[in-house]
């Protein structure tokens, strides 16, 4: 029997899910989550490195998914200093770097679908 179908639900965190499957979706999904995740995946980088690398995130957008992936243990939280300007580093615990294989797996079918179904332009060209 496969592990995801070993019981009707999973309990998580005391969340029901139907199958592992919705697990996955529940932590990395969405418009941004797996987006941070790869800005993440090969170096560890500041708000201000994240807000650069994705320009189309909102602040309050980033902070709020920055907090969920911290709290769901796939990104750790590093304050330095002890007074202003203090510097904050995002990084990807074990359990976020456990996704990497997966990241890179949906990097590879994004290129393709972008070659096959869409074109490169640069924001200027808007």
């Amino acid at each position: 029997m496969k592990i995801e179908c070993q019981s009707d639900y999973i309990k998580l965190d005391s969340k029901l899910y139907p199958c592992t499957v919705s697990i996955a979706m529940d932590l990395i999904g969405g418009k941004w989550k797996a987006v941070i995740l790869y800005h993440l995946k090969d170096t560890d980088k500041r708000y201000s490195e994240l807000r650069r690398d994705i320009p189309a995130i909102t602040e309050m957008t980033l902070s709020l998914q920055l907090k969920q992936l911290e709290n769901d243990g796939l990104l750790s939280r590093t304050v330095e200093g002890k007074k202003p300007p203090i510097k904050v580093v995002y990084s990807l615990t074990d359990f976020g770097k456990s996704c990497i294989p997966l990241l890179n797996a949906i990097t590879e079918w994004g290129n393709k679908a972008a070659i096959h179904k869409g074109e490169f332009v640069n924001h200027k060209m808007l």
